[in-house]
């Protein structure tokens, strides 16, 4: 797979009064797959947010239970900016984020890591922050999150994203731990997609793909290690972003036998009707225009969460350049095949069960890897028991059972023959 594919995959001054009640959404709760607890008297709540101004000049206001330090920078192509903080428990009306005013177009917000928040604001085009700072609580009013926004011209915006971007940031951390000594079972990596700010698909009465492949990657979790066989390290195991290229890394820095991505798909009413789970392994060529749609809006997922996929380092590009390795590969779809004749005693399939796409969550050259899509949200039936505790069970026994098909021969040989018959990463979980 060639660079330029890869870089294909990866990919304001005061306005009104700052109390003015703008574009504001209604006062119901905010619908989640996976919820986040009412109360955490430990972090900040942040309980509004609004936006005043014009194409020219654009304010964004939060308000908080108490206040907190930011910093904001912006990031290009597309146009946005990021706001860092420490964690903070959002619990903001509905729909708030949708509606555009001014220079921003929409905005999102979530948990990126232990600790620490992420708002992201995509923005009509090019701009520049003028001031970012909190307010202390006064005169009855809450803390206040303040940004204030203008529009600049394009050569303008580079040289201040440039300058921003070389300052330190908070360093993201996964659910990387020391690699175990003397254990010789193999690691499987369980990656719930999306998180935290990556909401995912949502389905028509509102809940999120996040929470519902994060409750199935738990479960699935559980079985595993009930097996005894395995050792289970999850991507994620509560709503935090995870950016795909560490998902990736995590599953080759644990020298992983096996990387399970979960996920779930929606259609448009437009689109048609489709029902039924789906695995799809790693390839350049789309195997179907449904499969390319797929991988094209997974692999948004850290420009959804204002990542600067421009600086990843080389070995993501290395890696993806490397994906020739035809042994990874052939383990890979001999998995799916098995996961698929599996599966289907526990959910219905998709009417084309096994595609392929270049989903950037599957490019570890070492790691045979799958991503599942349990079904579809916008599915009335698949919804129904992809939230069903009873039907999560079944599917994932049936995973386990398709865990144990592929690695059955390589286990029950001796530890010299089945380093030779594992090949790239699989057997004893090495490499």
């Amino acid at each position: 797979m060639g660079r330029g594919l890869a870089l294909a995959l990866g990919i304001a001054a005061f306005v009104g009064a700052l109390h003015a009640p703008v574009a504001r959404a209604a006062e119901t709760p905010r619908a989640s797959g996976a919820a986040v607890p009412a109360t955490v008297p430990d972090f900040p709540v942040a309980t509004d947010a609004r936006l005043a101004g014009d194409a020219g000049q654009t304010r964004f206001v939060v308000d908080l239970t108490k206040t907190i330090e930011v910093r904001a920078f912006t990031l290009a192509d597309p146009y946005r900016v990021i706001v860092d903080m420490p964690q903070v428990t959002f619990q903001l009306p509905a729909k708030t984020g949708e509606r555009a005013r001014g220079l921003v177009k929409a905005f999102r917000y979530g948990l990126v890591m232990p600790g620490g928040s992420r708002i992201v604001l995509d923005t009509t085009g090019p701009v520049r922050v003028e001031r970012a700072f909190v307010l202390e609580p006064a005169d009855g009013l809450p803390a206040r999150l303040v940004l204030d926004l203008a529009a600049v011209d394009r050569a303008t915006f580079l040289r201040a994203a440039a300058i921003d971007n070389r300052l330190p940031r908070e360093p993201r951390r996964t659910e990387t731990d020391a690699k175990p000594n003397g254990d010789p079972r193999p690691i499987i990596v369980v990656d719930p997609g999306h998180g935290g700010i990556d909401n995912g698909t949502r389905a028509p009465s509102g809940e999120e793909e996040k929470g519902i492949v994060l409750a199935f990657g738990l479960m699935l979790r559980d079985k595993l290690e009930q097996t005894g066989k395995y050792r289970v390290v999850m991507t994620r195991s509560d709503d935090r972003f995870i950016p795909l290229g560490e998902r990736v890394r995590l599953a080759r820095s644990r020298e992983a036998a096996l990387f399970i991505s979960i996920h779930c798909d929606a259609l448009a009413r437009r689109d048609g009707g489709a029902e039924g789970a789906t695995i799809y392994t790693l390839s350049e060529t789309a195997s179907d225009a449904e499969a390319g749609r797929l991988a094209e809006a997974e692999n948004k997922a850290d420009v959804i969460a204002g990542v600067d996929l421009s600086a990843e380092p080389d070995d993501i590009a290395d890696i993806l350049i490397d994906l020739a390795q035809r042994e990874t590969k052939n383990y890979s779809n001999q998995f799916a095949r098995t996961l698929a004749g599996e599966l289907k005693a526990a959910a219905k399939l998709h009417k084309h069960p096994l595609k392929s796409a270049g989903f950037r969550v599957l490019t570890a050259p070492d790691v045979p890897s799958v991503l599942v899509e349990l079904g579809y949200v916008s599915n009335k039936a698949d919804l129904k028991q992809m939230l069903s505790d009873a039907w999560r069970a079944k599917a994932a026994e049936s995973i386990v059972r398709a865990v144990d098909a592929f690695f059955q021969p390589r286990l029950a040989a001796p530890a010299g023959e089945a380093k030779a018959a594992g090949g790239a990463g699989v057997g004893a979980g090495g490499n």
